[in-house]
């Protein structure tokens, strides 16, 4: 049975739930008068500064800005979204939910794999076994094999089939599980004489198995769970459910291509890594990583099926907003020989000093083939080049130029001819948003202030230098990207071309931008347009530095308090007064 949260039930965790006891779980709270204070959870500090008010169920910090209420406070510290941060408080306090229910037997399925995982570790840790020995002789420890849950499907045909029908599950939802087959109206288990790697999502639940052959004649070497109703390779990633918290902690995150390679980064002591399930990285996965950091640290093998997945990956999380980096192992085939071979600092080393950002490796990988000793070859990999260059913002393509002027020894001016020369072609898959969908990106993501300015500073360049100084005003991130692009093109060419601007911009964007081009009118008014905006947006800044500061004031303890209560005060008045004057 599925469910989604209504707005009394949300209110209802709030009222019930008494924030102090949560928070107190974890940081240690002293009463200061009316409130409770101790040391912030979510940066470093010696001193406390972290304030939790009981009467207003909200919690403050002040020295990282840090606030919001329970909900917000278990979201942030356990690094989990807002459906799971309900279903942890509720799970503790024992608070029955109201639920908007609809029926998919998801609970049975998960039952049945919960049971079949707890089959496979008896198997694995109550009797001598090849998956004990097997795991054992890859020098995996028993905590790290407990942590994970590893198991063992034994040799017989049918043991897993008939415990899980002595528990009532259905047959139906084995062999849609992937834990039996049927053929011939027999039923006999899927997995056998394999070690097994339960595969968790983040709330906790089995989703999934993989298991490896033992024995060489076995095949497929790896077989992994069925997709179904509670299992899609593209949402999930093996470990995250254990590394999740390290993944927030470090800022970054380390995916792997196996389930060995987790278990033995994590053993080691790196334990912000994942694994993608043996598939290209997906949107969805990207956009799970991206709960948990920006940073992604792609370590696959560098054969060409892995180098391939790595530039498909790259592109995926690079769509996404994600930082990425790649890094193929080379004193050992994968990261758990390295690292079992050299120990974690020499692994975490590699990390650092030998990953590659985005455009080195597109870089890197584009040379293969080529003798850059012979000009013909040097000519033709400086145009691959290129094309890799224009998907760049210009400021990354300046950086690159000199770097490639340096690697294969032609002039920057020569790759900045090839690079202005003729504009790519546009792709059939570029997408361009219809009509309805323009007006409803420029009427939610783009303010009207962002949309003048643009068109102001595309009339008359010399708003460019000055708006130095308030870049904050372009806020969604069209915006900004755009204005850092009229920016590149007046640095390099002293004026703007906007038949330039377009050819260099994705269909979606030149769409976007030419709405706006079209539909702002300013008539000759770009001096007063400009004025009124920089005007509305100062406006908006100090209303959103007053509500700040008001949150800030209700939180302070006057008696310990009173002198940054007063540089406070002071503030406020000079916001009132500026906004008045404006």
């Amino acid at each position: 049975m599925g469910f989604s949260f209504s707005n009394s039930t949300i209110e209802n965790i709030k009222s019930q739930v008494n924030i102090v006891d949560v928070v107190g779980r974890i940081v240690p709270l002293k009463r200061a008068g009316s409130n409770y204070k101790g040391v912030c959870p979510f940066h470093n500090e010696k001193t406390p500064s972290f304030v939790v008010s009981e009467t207003k169920q909200i919690f403050t910090c002040f020295g990282c800005g840090a606030t919001g209420d329970v909900i917000e406070f278990v979201k942030r510290y356990y690094n989990l979204d807002f459906g799971e941060a309900i279903e942890k408080i509720a799970g503790e306090y024992g608070i029955t939910i109201e639920k908007k229910t609809y029926n998919d037997s998801r609970d049975e399925y998960y039952r049945a794999n919960k049971l079949a995982a707890g089959f496979f570790y008896r198997s694995f840790t109550e009797k001598a076994n090849k998956g004990y020995a097997y795991m054992h002789s890859r020098n995996i420890t028993p905590p790290i094999l407990k942590k994970f849950g590893i198991g063992y499907a034994d040799e017989q045909w049918d043991s897993l089939y008939k415990y899980l029908a002595s528990q009532g599950v259905d047959k139906k939802i084995m062999v849609e599980l992937g834990l039996v087959s049927e053929k011939n109206g027999k039923c006999y288990d899927r997995f056998r004489n394999r070690p097994i790697f339960p595969i968790i999502s983040t709330n906790g639940k089995v989703i999934g198995f993989g298991g490896r052959a033992i024995d060489p004649s076995d095949n497929p070497k790896y077989l992994n769970s069925p997709e179904s109703k509670i299992f899609q390779k593209k949402n999930n990633l093996y470990g995250l459910n254990l590394s999740r918290q390290d993944v927030g902690k470090e800022d970054f995150i380390i995916i792997v291509e196996g389930y060995m390679d987790v278990i033995s980064l994590f053993q080691s002591g790196v334990k912000n890594v994942a694994a993608s399930l043996g598939t290209a990285l997906t949107e969805n996965q990207a956009r799970l990583i991206k709960r948990y950091t920006k940073n992604v640290v792609l370590t696959y093998d560098a054969d060409s099926a892995g180098r391939a997945a790595a530039l498909r990956g790259m592109e995926i999380l690079r769509k996404e907003g994600l930082k990425v980096k790649v890094l193929h192992v080379t004193d050992g085939k994968d990261p758990d020989e390295f690292i079992k071979k050299n120990g974690k600092q020499a692994f975490l080393n590699l990390v650092e000093n030998a990953a590659l950002p985005y455009a080195d490796y597109k870089l890197e990988s584009a040379k293969v083939g080529y003798d850059l000793s012979r000009d013909e070859d040097r000519l033709d990999y400086m145009k691959t080049a290129v094309e890799i260059l224009r998907n760049l913002s210009p400021v990354e393509q300046d950086i690159y130029i000199k770097k490639l002027s340096k690697d294969i020894k032609i002039a920057e001016t020569a790759i900045r001819r090839e690079l202005d020369g003729a504009s790519p072609q546009k792709e059939s898959k570029n997408f361009v948003p219809q009509r309805e969908e323009i007006e409803e990106i420029l009427a939610q993501e783009i303010s009207p202030v962002e949309k003048s300015l643009i068109k102001v500073v595309l009339t008359g360049e010399q708003y460019i230098e000055r708006l130095k100084g308030h870049e904050e005003v372009f806020e969604s991130d069209f915006s900004r990207e755009i204005f850092e692009v009229l920016k590149a093109e007046y640095a390099a060419r002293g004026r703007i071309d906007l038949r330039l601007v377009m050819d260099g911009l994705p269909a979606d964007k030149a769409t976007l931008l030419q709405e706006i081009v079209d539909s702002v009118i300013i008539a000759g008014n770009e001096e007063q347009v400009f004025n009124e905006c920089i005007s509305t947006w100062r406006k908006q800044m100090l209303n959103r530095e007053l509500s700040r500061i008001n949150t800030i004031l209700d939180m302070a303890d006057e008696a310990e308090n009173q002198e940054k209560i007063n540089e406070l005060m002071v503030r406020m008045m000079e916001i009132q007064k500026e906004l008045k004057c404006l």
